[in-house]
This record gives structure tokens, C-alpha cells and sequence, in this order.
């Protein structure tokens, strides 16, 4: 999932050492990349979101698929 040379923080603050690229995001994203840190699939991540945050499916499926793209576009994503 997430490349492991990518440095985040409990914050949100990412950091590709690579190209030298840094990222603030919110405290879910930041979630969502500790959970792909823990070898967890995507489809796993909107399970523990679904279960733990009070909104609908629909929406965590929404966001978690945009944050992916989005991580994918940085090139923070292994292929």
C-alpha cells in the first residue's frame, strides 16, 4: 500500500523523502495511513471507519476512495 520510505506523524503531516514533497492532512487521513501502514486493505479501513466514526457507508466509501486516489496521484502509493 503505502510506500515505506513515506514518513507521516499522528498529525497528519506527510513527507516523501524521495521528491522531497510534504502534505498536511486531516486526523482520519492520517488514520487511514496508519491502518494501510498496518498492511490493512482498503476495503478493511472502511470496515474499522464505518465502525467507528457515526456517518454511512456511502460516505466513508466516498472519502476513503478519494484519499486513496489522492495518495496515489503524490506517487505516496506502491504500485
Amino acid at each position: 500500500m503505502i510506500k515505506k520510505n513515506i514518513a507521516t506523524n499522528e498529525f497528519g503531516f506527510i513527507f516523501n523523502p524521495s521528491t522531497g514533497d510534504s502534505f498536511s492532512s486531516n486526523p482520519i487521513a492520517a488514520e487511514i495511513i496508519q491502518l494501510m501502514k498496518e498492511n490493512k486493505s482498503v476495503n478493511d479501513i472502511k470496515k474499522i471507519l464505518l465502525d467507528k466514526y457515526e456517518t454511512d457507508k456511502m460516505t466513508i466509501e466516498k472519502d476513503v476512495d478519494e484519499f486513496v486516489g489522492a495518495l496515489k496521484e503524490n506517487n505516496l502509493l506502491n504500485k
